[in-house]
Formats: structure tokens, C-alpha cells, sequence
């Protein structure tokens, strides 16, 4: 048969961080021979070699090439595109993993668009990824109509023959960036690129010791001459004009600006930082023009000006403000309509604890930046104003599985709004509304099961920042808190209040024992009644319209016995007939159930509320913390026979006997 993907894995030194990468191949949903994996030792000194060669012999689709050590990473890729025979090529970290039918699935749609290359949603745990590429699937993307340049790592698919026919290849050598001049040489010349949104391919990790190798200090001289190479490729692959501008604005962006902003600056020693940013300012007078300057952010061009006006004292002070920027928001509403939970928040961004403020010049909205005259002049100087286009700010709602970092944009609708504020200026706060459908949430697709944590993200003027959502909140909120059943077959979702911050989160399919904690202790006990031989509950939890029989009632003693009852769903009310002839003369837990066919049957969960049945069968309801305050309830013990009441008189006769004696 013929392979299909050779994944390639430069390894050196991973010690136990490769067993996760290994684990996640052999899960593929790719039969064995269909692809291959070329491990390419680089000279590894620990354990490694001999780790590798065992899996080689345990798994024939599993393959070693053992060479000297050669410094960096682009020598063994390249060894392993020499030695693969798959149709495509796949470089994977040996420190990453992947999701277990993301070659599969790379491939498919690669084939089935006629990739060059494929590109698969990735996640980040603990560090950042492109966000916005992924929004949705891309079958024919390109440089000019999606922002494949944010996605320079090289964690993807290329066709093995587009490779050799280009002589694509990596720079060797201890060196950085090398991704960056194959990846966007391979986005220039390929005919399609393929961008799969839709499944969680690519698992980028970071190591507890800290050790990954994109996250070691750098020398700055070394980078950014490196950095010039990438740039060296797309003058050649590019003509003048906005196209390259806006290619070259994202190492601008990316690379150099945000390099300076911050704490990001501020964290660094003074001495390193101020190399790092001769360095920086070196590339951007070399290389920019205003063209590149026009395609960042307002604040981004900001910093820039200021770079390439030597102003490095100006570019700290910004810093030092920009430190203080936080991104808020404040849940509004929560609440179950139709199986899905609607989600209201309103959103803004504060500086040092107080409500970031733009100023009003006529009818110009400008930034209101710290910055000294000197700095407005150069900037002035370069074409560049304070102009702040807060038309344009938005916010995205994610939610993310708290595991393995999945994340899904949740469809919503925002609006703009402008505060009054003192002296002439105002703020602005975004307000919005979104819908979380369980059953949708994912690209369509079902939530699986787990903690998925909302996260809130504020767009403005070249800030993008990261906030968790529900630690404030109106109080019009704590309904929206029930759990609903949803999905066929019906399982259950929780939306419940972090410990400690007090975020919003969901449990799906209860993953945790959060339930009776959560939302079934917001059920009303004095709204329980019965009626005759008829229980009715307030229903705990939402269940979609037009749903049958989705919950069941038990009553249960400890020692004495588990009776369930058939139960109904009239609206916002559970009731199920009481088994009169088990339960009389005691009192009940009751439980309510779900059934979950991939449970094997139905989870119980205890409601706040017990039921007492007197000896003539009469019933009611009480809060389950009540004490008992009727004897009569309690039938009474059965008298002890007159021979075990004899024998235990003869046997404690015989024991003081044998202590006598």
C-alpha cells in the first residue's frame, strides 16, 4: 500500500517529554500501513537512542536514523524528508503531540483540495498559538486572503513532491528561525494551501522544566540576522508593493514590536533589552518603509515610530503603561433557552484599576497615550497620528477544555459604546450577547466530555487581550446556573462558578461530582408538594421542549432498599406516583436520574429534599437537613425472640465465668 504520511520528528534529548509524542502515533486513525515515522536522532546523549530503537522493533511503521549531532533542528528534518516515501510530509516536535485522527484527516483534505500544503487547527498548552486562522476551514487559502502568516512553525503537511521540486529544504546549523524562511517559501510557491479548522490537529506543549528550545534567550545580533533571511525571501518570491508590506509587517509585528511592549520588555535585564532593541531598530531602518508601518495596529505603530525615531527611553515609558492594561468584563445574564445557554457580558479595558480613556479631538478619536512631546513630534514627523479606530473593536467568547486546550469561537453579537468620562474624553465598553449550544459548539459537533472554561477577549486599537469571564456578574445570573439535558442520547451540562475566582466554566457530561453541589441545590424544597399519591418536584434542571421521559425518580434507605418510579415532565415540574406499597412507614432520600446509555444506565444524583410516608400512607415533602419530629414515622423494631434473648443471657453468664476463673 502506499503511504500516505511520513511524519518526521528531529529528536535530541527529550527524555520522558517523548512518550506523550509516542503515545499520540500509535493512536492514529490511520492504519500502520498508511504512514510512517522517521525519528531522526540528532546525537542524543540520554536514554533516547536506545528508547527508539526498541519502538522501531516493536513497531515495524516506526523508524530510526541515528546521526551526529548537528546543532539545531533543520539538518535532521531534512534527512527525514530524504528518506521519507509518503505523498505527504509531516514535521511534529518530539515534545508535541497530535490529535488522534489528525493525519488522517490532514491528509483527506489535503487530497481532497490538492494541498501543497495543510495546515491543522492547533492548540497551545501554555503557550500562544494563531487564533484567527482557525475560525474556520480554508480549502483554498492563500497569503493575500488569510493570515497564514501568523502560522510560521512547521508543524504541518507538505506534499513531498511540491518539496523536492522547489528544493525546499531548512537552513542547517545552530541557528533560529529557520521554520520561517522554509514555511513562507513553501507558502509563496505552493499552489493551494489548506487550512483545517474543524479538528484539533496539532498539540503545542510546554515542558514543566521550562526546557523547550523556542523559549531559551536568544542572541539578538544572531536572531534578527536570521530574521533578515525570511525577509530575504520574500522580496525574492514577491514584487513591491502592499502585498510584500504586508508580509513584512508581520515579523515587524510579531518579531520586534511586541518584543517591546509591556512586561514583556520590562521583565528583560536592562542590558539585554537595550541590545535587543538596537537590534530590532536595526532591521526596521534597514528594511521598513512606511508602507510596512501602515499595516499594524495603531498602537503597534505607535511603538515602531518610536523605535525608528531612537527613542528607547519613550519606548520603557510606554511599557511601563502598558503594563497596567487589563481586560474586564461582567456577565450581565446567563440563562437555558431551546437546549442552549445565552450568555450576556459586557466588556471593557482599564488601565491601573480605572476604565481606559480616548480622547476627543472635533471629530477625531485619538489614543490617549503617556507620550512626552518629543515623541509626538517624531512621530508627527513620520506620518504617524494618535488616531484610534474604535469603530472597530470587538470581542470573541471562547470556551476551551481545560485539559488539552480545544477552543471554539462561540457565535455572538457585540456593539460598541461610548461612556462620557472626564474632561472631554470617554470610554468605550462593548456589550454582548452569545449562544453556547452544547450539541453544536464545536464546529458544529457535540462539546465532549469535560471542563471547558469561557474565556473573553477584547479587540482595540491593537490591544488583544485575555480575560475569564463570571467573577463579576449581575445578579440576574444564578438561574442561568441549572443544568440542562441535551444531545440524543441526553446527557448533562453544568454551568457552575469556579472555586475560588468564581469564573464561569462548564462541566459537560459530569465530568466532576459538581451537580449536587451546583445546580440541584438550587432547587426550592418548600416548593415540593405532594398530592395524594403523586410527588411533584421543581424540575432542577432545563430540558428542551418536546423531550420524553428524560429523567427518572428513585427513593432510597440505606439497609433498606432502592424503589424508582416512573416520572414526568410537565414544563418547569417533575412528578412521578410514589410506590406507597414499599416506602410506607419510613422516610426517603429521593434521587433524580439520567439515563446514559454510555454509562450503562443511569446516573443519580440526590435532590435537597426527602420524602416521609406515615404508616397510613400519607406523604409530604421536607428538606432533606430537617430532622425527624415524628416518632410515628419510625416503625418500631420487632421484640428480640425469647431464645436470643436466653442465649445472650447464657453467654455473657459463661464469659464472666471464664474471667472468675
Amino acid at each position: 500500500m502506499t503511504v500516505k504520511v511520513s511524519v518526521v520528528i528531529a529528536v535530541y534529548n527529550p527524555g520522558k517529554y517523548v512518550e506523550d509524542c509516542v503515545s499520540s502515533l500509535l493512536r492514529q486513525s490511520l492504519t500502520p500501513d498508511e504512514f510512517e515515522v522517521l525519528f531522526v536522532d540528532d546525537g542524543s546523549t540520554d536514554e533516547t537512542p536506545a528508547r527508539l530503537d526498541q519502538l522501531a522493533a516493536e513497531h515495524p511503521h516506526l523508524h530510526v536514523i541515528h546521526q551526529e549531532s548537528s546543532g539545531w533542528s533543520g539538518r535532521p528534518r531534512n534527512t527525514g524528508i530524504a528518506a521519507a516515501r509518503g505523498e505527504y510530509v509531516m514535521f511534529v516536535d518530539h515534545d508535541d503531540w497530535l490529535g488522534d485522527e489528525a493525519l488522517e484527516r490532514m491528509y483527506d483534505y489535503g487530497t481532497a483540495n490538492e494541498a501543497d500544503v495543510v495546515v491543522g487547527k492547533m492548540a497551545g498548552i501554555g503557550r500562544p498559538v494563531p487564533q484567527e486562522l482557525f475560525r474556520v476551514n480554508r480549502p483554498r487559502a492563500t497569503v493575500e486572503n488569510a493570515p497564514l502568516i501568523d502560522s510560521l512553525t512547521p508543524h504541518k503537511m507538505f506534499r513531498r513532491e511540491f518539496l523536492n521540486e522547489h528544493d525546499i529544504r531548512f537552513k542547517e546549523g545552530r541557528r533560529r528561525l529557520e521554520d520561517h524562511v522554509f514555511v513562507v517559501e513553501a507558502y509563496l510557491r505552493a499552489k493551494s494551501v489548506a487550512v483545517l479548522g474543524d479538528y484539533l490537529c496539532y498539540y503545542h506543549i510546554t515542558r514543566d522544566d521550562g526546557s523547550n528550545a523556542g523559549f531559551q534567550r536568544f542572541d539578538p545580533a544572531g536572531y534578527f540576522g536570521n530574521l533578515r533571511e525570511a525577509l530575504d525571501v520574500v522580496e525574492e518570491l514577491t514584487e513591491p508593493g502592499p502585498l510584500r508590506d504586508k508580509l513584512y509587517s508581520r515579523w515587524l509585528r510579531v518579531e520586534m514590536v511586541e518584543r517591546l511592549r509591556g512586561n514583556r520588555l520590562l521583565k528583560l535585564p536592562e542590558d539585554y533589552a537595550e541590545e535587543l532593541y538596537r537590534e530590532i531598530r536595526g532591521v526596521v531602518t534597514e528594511r521598513f518603509g512606511p508602507g510596512v508601518f501602515a499595516c499594524v495596529a495603531p498602537t503597534q505603530r505607535v511603538v515602531a515610530g518610536l523605535v525608528a525615531a531612537d527613542l528607547y527611553q519613550d519606548v520603557r515609558a510606554l511599557a511601563r503603561w502598558e503594563a497596567g492594561i487589563r481586560p474586564t468584563g461582567r456577565l450581565t445574564s446567563l440563562a437555558w433557552e431551546n437546549g442552549a445557554l445565552n450568555i450576556g457580558f459586557s466588556a471593557e479595558y482599564e488601565v491601573d484599576g480605572k476604565p481606559m480613556t480616548f480622547r476627543r479631538d472635533g471629530d477625531r478619536d485619538l489614543l490617549g497615550l503617556p507620550l512626552s512631546e518629543k515623541s509626538l513630534e517624531a512621530l508627527a514627523g513620520q506620518g504617524i497620528t494618535l488616531d484610534a479606530p474604535v469603530g472597530g473593536s470587538g470581542v470573541d467568547l471562547v470556551v476551551r477544555h481545560r485539559d488539552d486546550a480545544t477552543q471554539y469561537y462561540l457565535p455572538l453579537d457585540s456593539e460598541p459604546h461610548r461612556l462620557d468620562a472626564e474632561q472631554g474624553s470617554f470610554r468605550q465598553q462593548i456589550t454582548a450577547r452569545a449562544v453556547l449550544d452544547p450539541e453544536t459548539a464545536a464546529a458544529g459537533a457535540p462539546l465532549a466530555k469535560g471542563i471547558w472554561d469561557l474565556h473573553l477577549r477584547i479587540r482595540s486599537c491593537g490591544w488583544s487581550k485575555e480575560t475569564r469571564i463570571g467573577a463579576v456578574r449581575g445578579e440576574d445570573v444564578e438561574a442561568g446556573r441549572l443544568a440542562a439535558l441535551t444531545g440524543e442520547p441526553r446527557r448533562l451540562v453544568l454551568p457552575y462558578w469556579t472555586d475560588g475566582p468564581g469564573n464561569l466554566s462548564l462541566d459537560v457530561d459530569q465530568h466532576t461530582a459538581k451537580l449536587e453541589r451546583e445546580a440541584v441545590a438550587l432547587m426550592n424544597p418548600a416548593a415540593a408538594v405532594v398530592d395524594g399519591s403523586t410527588v411533584r418536584l421543581p424540575l432542577p434542571l432545563h430540558v428542551t421542549a418536546g423531550a420524553s421521559d428524560p429523567v427518572l425518580l428513585r427513593f432510597e434507605r440505606k439497609n433498606v432498599g432502592k424503589f424508582p418510579a416512573d416520572a414526568v415532565v410537565d414544563g418547569r415540574t417533575v412528578s412521578a406516583p410514589l410506590p406507597l406499597e414499599k416506602i410506607t412507614g419510613q422516610r426517603w432520600a429521593v434521587r433524580i436520574g439520567v439515563p446514559s446509555p454510555a454509562r450503562g444506565g443511569a446516573h443519580w444524583t440526590r435532590l435537597p429534599i426527602d420524602v416521609v410516608v406515615d404508616a397510613d400512607g400519607t406523604a409530604e415533602v421536607i428538606d432533606r437537613h430537617t430532622p425527624s419530629v415524628k416518632p410515628a414515622v419510625q416503625q418500631a423494631a420487632p421484640p428480640r425472640p425469647l431464645w436470643r434473648r436466653a442465649a445472650g443471657r447464657l453467654k455473657r453468664a459463661l464469659t464472666n465465668q471464664q474471667k472468675k476463673s
